[in-house]
């Protein structure tokens, strides 16, 4: 189905998809990057480091939780534009 057949749930549907692997990903980040930063925080203290990824964790933190906000409002949005049940037998 090309991107100008789709309907609006489909797009909505597509968005959440991308918007949760992007979290995935984000989740990801965040563990892999404390689990680092708590084993050398002392040496990028040394380094004057520390500060920067901090810096790099809180956005990383905010963007993860920007992403389950949107997330949210998409699937309730989703919820409201997903055809009735003989519609949706019907295009099947």
């Amino acid at each position: 189905m090309s991107a100008d057949t789709k309907t609006p749930f489909e797009h909505v549907n597509d968005v959440l998809a991308q918007l949760k692997e992007m979290r995935h990903y984000a989740k990801n980040n965040v563990e892999t990057l404390t689990a680092q930063w708590l084993l050398f925080d002392g040496e990028l203290k040394k380094l004057k480091q520390a500060a920067p990824i901090e810096t790099l964790m809180t956005r990383q933190s905010e963007l993860h939780d920007a992403l389950e906000n949107e997330i949210d409002a998409l699937e309730k949005l989703a919820v409201t534009l997903q055809p009735p049940p003989e519609e949706a037998a019907a295009t099947a």
